[in-house]
């Protein structure tokens, strides 16, 4: 037998289902006006500047993302082809293929960076606490550990 909802986790699941199906193109508009950036192309540049040398395994950047390497590939093409990104064979196997993130797409991310950070908080954290940024911060990693926990395709 199915358990219904509760009045109010039917109210806060139609709050997160707002959010979920909001906030990114939010984030894609904000991006794409001003930097010519998905907020998903963001990201993987913004994964990839996080490393010393500016290198991921696709898989690697795919856990990072979390992204299907299907649909990292896609992206990393068009990255790529605005010579934003590169790929690489991997030194230890033939298989494997590396992203690197060049100079001018490290210059692309710094420039996107503020305008990116002022949308993000503007959109989310303006007006919290520090208590409600710690129970987001709580809430958003239980829902997490449940999805990657769940045996589901969870990657886009």
């Amino acid at each position: 037998m199915t358990k219904w909802l509760t009045d109010d986790e039917l109210e806060s699941w139609l709050k997160l289902a707002g959010v979920m199906l909001k906030l990114n193109p939010a984030l894609d508009s904000q991006l794409q006006r001003d930097s010519d950036l998905t907020h998903f192309g963001y990201l993987c540049l913004a994964m990839l500047s996080e490393t010393d040398d500016r290198l991921l395994k696709m898989s690697d950047l795919a856990g990072r993302t979390n992204s299907s390497l299907s649909r990292l590939s896609h992206v990393i093409t068009k990255l790529e082809n605005r010579g934003l990104v590169e790929r690489r064979p991997c030194a230890e196997s033939r298989r494997v293929t590396m992203v690197h993130l060049t100079d001018k797409g490290y210059d692309v991310l710094v420039d996107a960076a503020p305008g990116h950070v002022e949308t993000v908080r503007a959109l989310v954290y303006e007006g919290m606490s520090e208590k409600d940024v710690a129970d987001l911060h709580r809430l958003m990693s239980h829902i997490l550990g449940r999805l990657e926990g769940s045996g589901l395709d969870t990657t886009c």
